[in-house]
């Protein structure tokens, strides 16, 4: 069940969106109507998805969009009653992945917050693969700094230095990665 925090200040859209969701299977995990609360409730209860009003008392809603996502990486979707293009660009913020022009039906919103939570998971995973490629690329500078090391004080061919690196990690059960560190800080 995907948990969304609805932001809204019209309690009367506020509490037709909460049973459209409820009726799909989502759990609203908190009602709020206003900015402030919005980048409060996000940052304490963290949400799958945050359904957020543009114009709203305290803090609007692309502001609180802005502050949610320099801290939490999850989408929003702006509902709002402006369709002008001035709001939609200002909408156009890495967090935000959909933009629904009121009146709001099942129809519309649904696939929307399908469609979010897909692009979402997506995006997450390319980040995480991103980061993993980097973490891979600063292990292997390091093992090969650590190889430059064993080839110097022993005398020996990058290929002879790196089957002692590889025999060396194995037998101490170690990887290549955290030997290599050994040896460079043993070496500095």
């Amino acid at each position: 069940m995907k948990r969304i925090l609805l932001v809204e200040d019209e309690s009367i859209i506020r509490m037709d969106l909460k049973l459209m969701l409820e009726s799909e299977g989502y759990e609203v995990i908190k009602e709020v109507n206003d900015g402030e609360k919005a980048v409060e409730y996000a940052l304490r209860l963290k949400p799958d998805i945050i359904l957020m009003d543009i114009k709203m008392p305290k803090l609007d809603g692309l502001k609180a969009s802005k502050i949610i996502g320099k801290q939490l990486d999850v989408p929003i979707i702006i509902i709002t009653a402006y369709s002008q293009r001035e709001f939609v660009e200002k909408a156009q913020q890495d967090n935000v992945i959909g933009y629904i022009v009121k009146p709001i039906s099942s129809k519309n919103l649904i696939p929307a917050i399908e469609v979010a939570l897909h692009q979402a998971k997506k995006a997450k995973k390319l980040q995480q693969n991103i980061d993993r490629a980097k973490e891979e690329v600063q292990h292997r500078k390091v093992i090969e700094k650590a190889k430059g090391i064993v080839m110097e004080q022993k005398s020996i061919t990058e290929q002879v230095a790196f089957k002692y690196l590889r025999d060396t990690s194995m037998s101490n059960r170690l990887s290549m990665y955290e030997l290599a560190m050994r040896i460079i800080n043993k070496n500095k």
